[in-house]
């Protein structure tokens, strides 16, 4: 009964929108890991956002998503081949880590890309430097640096088998 009141306590204290904040580059995963990982959170009852739910036509973007990122308990950041090749995915990842000193949990998950490539910023990571927003890549290579040390999860080696 103690956890029960625990867990009401924690959440008067920073409202809770969603159970988790799911941050992608749709390109590489929206209608293959992420529409799965999506379905699976949402039948086990995980109030889950991804970028096309919940803002409204006409709303300011940025400040929403900092909204429901911080209004939420954990982000999980499915990083793929061309996740920082987004100015999106690389702002949303400031604001998801800038939200772990009020508690927040992240998970990263590496899906079809080695950690390694994230830490040293080598391949598809590696091409951050040729992006015209000089002044935002010092901040968005340090946001990486910081998360690939997370415990996460590697899908990179994962084989799907299907069932016969």
């Amino acid at each position: 009964m103690s956890a029960t009141k625990s867990q009401e306590a924690s959440s008067s204290a920073s409202p809770c929108s969603y159970h988790v904040f799911l941050s992608f580059r749709g390109d590489d995963t929206r209608k293959t890991f992420i529409d799965h990982l999506y379905t699976a959170m949402d039948q086990a009852g995980f109030r889950t956002f991804r970028d096309n739910d919940g803002i409204e036509k006409g709303e300011d973007i940025k400040s929403e998503l900092k909204k429901v990122i911080r209004e939420s308990r954990i982000s999980i950041i499915v990083f793929s081949k061309n996740y920082a090749s987004s100015t999106w995915c690389l702002e949303e990842l400031v604001m998801i880590l800038k939200c772990r000193t009020l508690g927040h949990v992240v998970l990263p998950v590496f899906y079809d890309v080695d950690p390694s490539e994230v830490r040293k910023q080598i391949g598809k990571m590696g091409e951050l430097a040729k992006e015209k927003l000089k002044d935002k890549v010092g901040t968005w290579r340090a946001a990486l640096r910081e998360v690939v040390d997370l415990a996460g999860m590697n899908l990179w080696s994962v084989v799907f088998v299907p069932k016969i």
